[in-house]
């Protein structure tokens, strides 16, 4: 099997890239056949700005313009997808955040009919979040901030387009976790990745 693995992060030495690679790793690691493509997106340079071209596929006016269908063929070859990005703002990183806008697109992640009903599309695609945060688990909780991006992102985007979240993890800094140790779970996560 073929996973996918999106990072978005300006920094490449950062611990996001690190633990994108060591996801790969422990793909690599299990024992199985499995392979992997990691998707740098600032190395890429890939452009999340919402264009006019954008809303014309949305609208079902224009085919997809050849960024966003070199990515819509990426995400075919997959059968997981694990996006590894730094919580900004309870969230994903504007970059991450455009690429989801850019490339889950109507018609080919759901598609909207006539009459309100909308199919969804990703079913074959399992997503693992990997969301690496500045504050502790205290934090998330006081404020329900875990809760509200399992909402948005889990339920909001992922739902919403029928792609299965096998896992949504925070990595957080506490008295206890350290950048070895959300590599060492790093590594976790892609050995079963496909189990």
């Amino acid at each position: 099997m073929h996973a996918l693995i999106v990072v978005s992060h300006p920094n490449p030495k950062s611990l996001t890239h690190a633990v994108g690679e060591e996801i790969g790793l422990g793909l690599s690691a299990s024992g199985q056949t499995h392979t992997f493509e990691i998707a740098d997106l600032a190395a890429e340079g890939f452009d999340p700005r919402f264009t006019a071209a954008d809303l014309a596929l949305h609208l079902r006016e224009a085919p997809p313009p050849p960024d966003v269908a070199a990515e819509h063929a990426r995400l075919e070859r997959a059968d997981a997808l694990v996006l590894v990005f730094p919580v900004y703002w309870w969230s994903f990183p504007g970059m991450l955040k455009g690429w989801i806008d850019r490339v889950f697109t109507n018609g080919w992640a759901y598609e909207e009919e006539p009459g309100g009903k909308t199919v969804k599309k990703l079913g074959h695609l399992a997503v693992h979040l990997v969301g690496i945060g500045g504050a502790n688990m205290g934090t998330y909780d006081r404020h329900g901030y875990a809760n509200a991006m399992k909402t948005q992102i889990d339920h909001g985007i992922f739902g919403y387009c029928g792609a299965p979240v096998a896992t949504s993890e925070l990595l957080l800094p506490s008295d206890f976790e350290t950048a070895t140790s959300h590599i060492a779970r790093a590594r976790q996560i892609g050995q079963h990745l496909f189990s």
